[in-house]
């Protein structure tokens, strides 16, 4: 692709870029959040981009639908062409049962059952059910109905036909969110021997480096692509805009030196006037030819969580609690557990085992089935759920919402507020469903601050997050002077 740009409404999220993506090569496109990655691999997606027709793509978008389709069922039928190639088949096959044995059909069976072939047409089956197996899916989840899984499930089901229909360009917008740890190693091991083109946005580092052999930033309206993981970009990033600093520096004192020269003789001695004629030609030629801009480092997002008022413990007990969805499948029995300012604690464990579950026991969401939930008379808790966009007015503006929210401050103060969650700029006057996720995780983060609580609950509150915001919210966290629970799939953020 070639002087590629992408506007959204005014905004210029990408202006004269070129792309190119090779066969054989994993790309993590990594950016700020906001700065229009999912909007770029959407495009792709969608083909609006000249990419040649025999190249076939798949761009994973959504959850499946829930269906009477089976789990394997629903991976199986992704596969059109299969479809298609054994209902050719048939018709070939009965058309030579009826005589016509002509050379030009005999030719166009072998074709279609040389191109089955390719496609491991036998062996589908096998391949669906392996490639579930690894997302976490046993023999009789494989069985159930699309419409008995949750949403988080069902994104499995959506990643599983993304990667049994294996085509040339596979697009994966944060494939791990939703999979526990051990569907993620399973992910890295099973797309770290791709060997078409791949194109994915993840916010984990282990993940990138695992999975990718070519990194794409994302920065300041352009693509720059790096020919190495994650960590190598790192390095070279440095390492560029150390010369780029240096080289800056270097031109901007001879600029100076050479004006200096000028303003000082222009009008001396013959000799000298030449000199400085001299000198203001090459101050040109340098012009001309382009100087080396200033390194532009991206601010910093500075995210705090405000230390509560102390209260005594015992700030929140679970005592003798047993909990099930019904009473013949209990997820916990006789769990005796609690939470104090001083906590920090990391929950993992496989999907369905009842983190999320959990959470919702200690705020109060659930009642136990048996014992009790108990919290401080005075403890103020929030939560942040992977639904959070629940929580928010998605029709109007953060800036609208958060002075609603705190109607006695200034929307001075309001705007400086969301600024320190990365939330600035214009960002504060866009209606927030036109927001990328990313940002609208941080609009929950600073909503959470605001309601200054004692004990935060995080269920997967890294997904949809860059890097830096990720850096942002562990430090956040660490700094924080009350108590946190975390369920996450992040090793780095758990660290």
């Amino acid at each position: 692709m070639q002087g590629l740009s992408v506007t959204l409404g005014p905004k210029v999220l990408l202006k004269d870029s070129d792309l190119t993506l090779s066969h054989g090569n994993r790309y993590g496109l990594i950016g700020r959040n906001g700065c229009g990655k999912s909007i770029l691999m959407t495009i792709l997606g969608r083909r609006q981009v000249p990419i040649p027709k025999h190249i076939d793509s798949y761009h994973l978008v959504s959850e499946i639908d829930p269906t009477d389709m089976t789990a394997i069922e629903a991976v199986l039928a992704v596969d059109v062409e299969k479809k298609e190639l054994e209902a050719e088949a048939e018709i070939l096959t009965n058309a030579i049962g009826d005589g016509d044995d002509s050379e030009d059909t005999i030719n166009k069976l072998d074709e279609v059952y040389e191109r089955l072939d390719e496609l491991s047409a036998e062996t589908a089956e096998k391949r669906a059910a392996s490639i579930l197996h690894g997302l976490g899916f046993t023999k009789a989840m494989q069985m159930k109905t699309t419409r008995d899984f949750s949403g988080g499930w069902r994104m499995r089901i959506s990643l599983a036909r993304a990667l049994f229909l294996n085509p040339t360009l596979l697009i994966l917008d944060e494939p791990t969110n939703h999979l526990d740890m051990e569907a993620v190693v399973w992910l890295e091991e099973y797309l770290a021997k791709f060997k078409k083109i791949l194109l994915l946005v993840s916010h984990s580092q282990d993940f990138l480096n695992t999975v990718t052999t070519h990194t794409i930033h994302f920065n300041q309206e352009h693509l720059v692509v790096y020919a190495t993981n994650y960590d190598g970009f790192i390095a070279a990033r440095e390492d560029k805009e150390m010369h780029q600093a240096k080289r800056h520096e270097w031109e901007q004192a001879q600029i100076k030196k050479m004006k200096d020269y000028i303003a000082k003789f222009g009008h001396g001695t013959k000799k000298m006037a030449r000199q400085a004629q001299s000198k203001e030609k090459t101050l040109a030629k340098m012009t001309r030819d382009g100087l080396t801009e200033a390194v532009q480092k991206e601010r910093l997002i500075q995210m705090k969580f405000p230390d509560p008022d102390k209260i005594p413990p015992p700030v929140l007990q679970m005592q003798n609690v047993s909990f099930g969805y019904t009473p013949d499948n209990l997820l916990f029995k006789d769990v005796d557990f609690g939470v104090d300012l001083d906590s920090r604690v990391a929950l993992v464990g496989p999907n369905g085992a009842g983190k999320s579950t959990l959470l919702k026991l200690m705020s109060g969401e659930l009642t136990p089935n048996k014992g009790a939930v108990r919290p401080h008379p005075h403890l103020r808790m929030s939560r942040y759920t992977q639904h959070f966009v629940d929580t928010l007015d998605l029709e109007v503006t953060p800036l609208t919402f958060f002075c609603s929210l705190r109607p006695e401050e200034s929307e001075t103060n309001m705007r400086r507020y969301l600024g320190r969650f990365g939330v600035g700029g214009s960002m504060q006057s866009e209606t927030m469903k036109y927001l990328s996720d990313g940002i609208k995780s941080r609009v929950v983060f600073a909503m959470l601050a605001l309601q200054n609580p004692h004990i935060i609950l995080f269920d997967e509150p890294t997904n949809h997050l860059d890097m830096e915001s990720i850096d942002s919210l562990a430090m956040a966290i660490k700094d924080f002077g009350g108590g946190v629970v975390l369920v996450s799939h992040d090793m780095r953020l758990i660290s």
